[in-house]
């Protein structure tokens, strides 16, 4: 993080004020169990494609599985396909996710440099 300050004020600040480089790693979430014994590490960024399963939310969310439409570094909030909320004329609107409610069941590994570096995190330890 950026600050060492105790005061949830600084905090919040700096975690908005972060730039892109450091809001990508931000939003992370955290790895189903056997991703986390077969790379040997807890949580990962979330990415457009990986497949994550909701643990908090609304009862019609919860635990559902789907994929990642988009990631949007700005908020720190991601958005998962069919996971939409209300609108007060009736429409359907994508529902912004944090990512520490959700653990990652299936990764994308299509990005060579993703899965070049989670195997290489494999090996190191």
């Amino acid at each position: 993080m950026l600050t060492r300050s105790t005061k949830a004020k600084k905090q919040r600040k700096a975690r908005s004020d972060a730039p892109i480089h450091l809001k990508k790693r931000m939003v992370s979430a955290h790895l189903d169990s056997a991703l986390m014994k077969e790379f040997n590490v807890r949580s990962v960024p979330v990415r457009k494609g990986d497949t994550v399963k909701m643990l908090r939310g609304t009862k019609e969310h919860k635990a559902s599985e789907a994929k990642v439409a988009s990631v949007d570094l700005k908020s720190c909030k991601i958005i998962i396909e069919n996971v939409t909320v209300a609108k007060a004329d009736g429409t359907q609107k994508p529902l912004p996710v944090d990512p520490s409610d959700v653990l990652i069941t299936k990764l994308d590994l299509s990005d060579p440099w993703r899965k070049r570096k989670l195997d290489s995190l494999k090996e190191a330890r």
